[in-house]
């Protein structure tokens, strides 16, 4: 009976993203965010006495800026030595052989596989045999996985790979293949990276992305960490998740369909911030704030967007440990505005003429220089994940329909005397 800790896109030094700019943001954990996932990791397998780790790619984020990374990685991977703990690892796309200029000689129980073709490396005290090849260069398009070799009889066969599969949303297509090329191989476990989610693709045999160690932004919510496998008789006889990160990323989607008033909505989205957070255990959080539902506040939320995503950040700062990466109001309207509007005047033939405003993506993205200028003086609301100004056309019709309801709010609370 042994345990192995199969781990993947460390992305060691990596930045995370989306609270930089704000004043009361935990710095020092941000910038230690990946380094400090990193050594509880390496916690974990000291503590329960694995017999090796498997790391699948991305264990940096690209190029050293210089050595103090990789002297980082060597400490580390020196403290597994001690303990007895070889390390078996491949590159990936953002640590291809390709990319990585500098070089430090790696610790004797670390064996490093070839990127030119797959290689098998046994323990025979175990009698596991554990299979890998690395990336030559970034963007590795070719299906390297077919050229794996067979299984071993009489071993536990392991192997090791960076690869999209079929395909994620959200990931390069390297290193494509499918579960059928990885069954054909015969092997027990296919230990996986470059998928940031973790995924248990299969049971027989164990195909695992075990997710990175450390969420980067809000693209990357949720406990992130490694996969703890314990193996009985030659065979897999238990697959474990373990969190390590140490800052948590979370989407709070709040629906206040139910709120008529702006107490009770706070109220509420109070309650939602305090769940997550328990959700988080004891982990500092950034929040992302998803306003939505079809909400009798739909027009006030808007007009007072600015000053409300103050007063969500102060109840964010109210509760400790918590930071309020960005808010979006993406409530609707009750009821329609012919119903809402009501009477034939001017102002509700304006409202109306807004509504129906058929902005065109194509020149209004021609108008980059421009839209710049006036991004400036737009609301931060409004303001999107791509940058200051929108990448695509679909964020383009996004932030016309925002600009839209923003007016049609304004000129709402105008006309109620607001």
């Amino acid at each position: 009976m042994f345990t192995f800790l199969h781990a993947a896109d460390i992305h060691l030094d990596s930045p995370l993203r989306g609270l930089e700019g704000y004043a009361d943001a935990p710095v020092d954990q941000i910038r230690q965010a990946t380094r400090r996932a990193f050594d509880n990791l390496i916690e974990l397998a000291v503590e329960e006495q694995v017999a090796f780790v498997l790391l699948a790619g991305d264990i940096y984020d690209g190029d050293w800026k210089d050595y103090n990374t990789g002297l980082f990685f060597i400490d580390r991977i020196s403290r597994l030595r001690k303990a007895g703990i070889r390390v078996f690892m491949v590159s990936g796309n953002h640590d291809a052989a390709s990319r990585i200029t500098k070089s430090l000689r790696l610790p004797d129980n670390v064996h490093l596989f070839s990127a030119k073709h797959p290689e098998t490396v046994t323990i025979e005290s175990l009698e596991v045999a554990i299979h890998g090849q690395g990336y030559p260069a970034r963007a590795l398009t070719e299906n390297i996985a077919v050229n794996y070799p067979h299984a071993l009889p009489h071993h536990l066969n392991i192997g090791v790979l960076h690869t999209s599969l079929t395909g994620r949303h959200g990931h390069e297509p390297y290193a494509p293949c499918s579960l059928d090329d990885l069954r054909a191989k015969g092997y027990d476990y296919w230990a996986l990276g470059h998928i940031h989610k973790r995924e248990e693709v299969a049971q027989v045999p164990w195909v695992v992305f075990p997710g990175n160690i450390q969420g980067r932004h809000i693209h990357e919510a949720g406990a992130k960490g490694a996969t703890l496998v314990r193996v009985e008789g030659g065979r897999i006889a238990a697959v474990e998740h373990h969190d390590l990160d140490v800052l948590r990323w979370s989407l709070c989607r709040v629906d206040l369909k139910d709120c008529a008033a702006l107490d009770p909505a706070i109220d509420v989205i109070r309650q939602a911030m305090e769940k997550e957070q328990s959700h988080a255990e004891g982990r500092p959080l950034a929040l992302r704030l998803q306003l939505a539902g079809k909400s009798p506040l739909h027009a006030e939320l808007h007009r007072k967007s600015a000053a409300l995503t103050e007063e969500f950040r102060s109840l964010a700062v109210g509760l400790g440990e918590i930071w309020l990466e960005k808010v979006f109001f993406a409530t609707q309207r009750p009821v329609t505005l012919a119903e809402s509007l009501g009477a034939d005047t001017a102002m509700a033939d304006l409202v109306r003429a807004i509504d129906r405003l058929d902005f065109d993506p194509v020149p209004l993205m021609e108008l980059v220089p421009e839209i710049g200028v006036l991004q400036s003086k737009l609301p931060p609301e409004l303001l999107h994940d791509s940058g200051p100004i929108p990448a695509s056309s679909a964020d383009m019709n996004t932030l016309c329909e925002d600009i839209k309801e923003m007016l049609i709010a304004r000129l709402l609370g105008q006309e109620g005397g607001e």
